[in-house]
């Protein structure tokens, strides 16, 4: 009888040594890629649910999200070859085309479709007013980036003209928190979680979205250069699937379902507050339903350059997007 179980419980650690075995081999045969992430932020949950529910590692990939602040590095960390797909705004993808590169940049897949930035005030302002922004000093993003253009554009639309504001670029993103915590300007433009941070410090009080006052746009998007995408098909392929999943699992649960997914990826903020932030992006509508980037909101974008200054010529739609594998909403 003896025998009989010892021999059982070998048989037993053989099938656990061959299923792990298998498991390790296919995490093996995985293809590797490096995601260069403009900033990191609760505005891109779908790409984190993605990431942590393993839907990239359903479509054969093994991704690797590497933080690359501001969209100016991205575009230079693809076209270096240290990333293989940028995630940025696609107005970076312009900039790349217009300067004359050849194997330019082209997005694949839309994630956000609006500005993910929030307008954070030094004074707290009841019934907020984008003509409460005249004569003041707002830090605003990098020059030509996405966050500054946009808040420009808006501004535009309410009346009001770089003359009647104080809009500041020459900080660096990454360091716009820390300044504003300093001493400089009245008001800053901050993504979640970091926006939602000021205000608990005590340093800020969250005032108006920026997404909604500039209007729907591919704001952030997927590229990777022209041959790359032409070259491998089945990763633009899959790394999109898995992209349109993460977008389907946060549009159809609720916040309190998100956020135990993607907690591990902001330790620094509370359960309670990755709820309110996740619900404060689903109330601005701020996903694209699917991958598919519309003309429309490409032509807005340039619309959003042009007004800005930082467009000398209009980028084609048909070269600069390539919808293959996404799906129109």
């Amino acid at each position: 009888m003896k025998k009989i179980v010892i021999g059982l419980i070998l048989i037993g650690l053989i099938v656990v040594g061959i299923f792990t075995f298998r498991e390790e081999d296919k995490k093996d045969d995985l293809k590797k890629i490096t995601v260069g992430e403009v900033t990191h932020s609760v505005f891109y949950t779908p790409q984190y649910v993605a990431h942590s529910l393993g839907y990239f590692e359903d479509e054969g990939l093994k991704v690797d999200i590497q933080l690359t602040s501001g969209a100016d590095k991205v575009t230079s960390a693809v076209l270096s070859g240290d990333v293989e797909i940028g995630f940025c705004g696609s107005e970076a993808t312009i900039y790349v085309y217009n300067n004359g590169e050849k194997d330019y940049l082209v997005n694949f897949a839309g994630l956000t479709k609006k500005d993910g930035s929030f307008l954070v005030s030094r004074e707290k302002i009841e019934n907020f007013k984008t003509t409460d922004l005249k004569g003041k000093h707002i830090l605003g993003g990098r020059e030509g980036g996405m966050p500054a253009l946009t808040l420009e554009w808006a501004l535009n639309q309410n009346g009001l003209s770089t003359k009647d504001v104080n809009l500041d670029t020459s900080i660096d993103f990454a360091s716009m928190s820390g300044a504003f915590i300093g001493g400089t300007g009245d008001f800053v433009t901050m993504f979640e979680p970091a926006a939602s941070a000021l205000e608990k410090q005590g340093y800020g009080y969250v005032v108006e979205s920026v997404g909604n006052l500039g209007g729907t746009v591919p704001y952030t998007s997927y590229n990777a250069r022209k041959s790359y995408i032409e070259n491998n098909p089945d990763v633009i392929k899959g790394f999109t699937n898995a992209i349109q999943k993460g977008i389907d699992y946060t549009m159809n649960h609720s916040a309190e379902e998100i956020a135990d997914v993607i907690i591990d990826y902001f330790p620094d903020t509370s359960r309670n507050d990755l709820i309110d932030i996740i619900n404060k992006y689903k109330d601005n509508d701020s996903w694209f339903k699917t991958t598919y980037i519309e003309e429309e909101s490409f032509n807005h974008i340039e619309e959003i350059m042009e007004n800005g200054g930082k467009l000398d010529k209009k980028a084609p739609y048909n070269k600069l997007v390539n919808n293959t594998y996404s799906k129109a909403e």
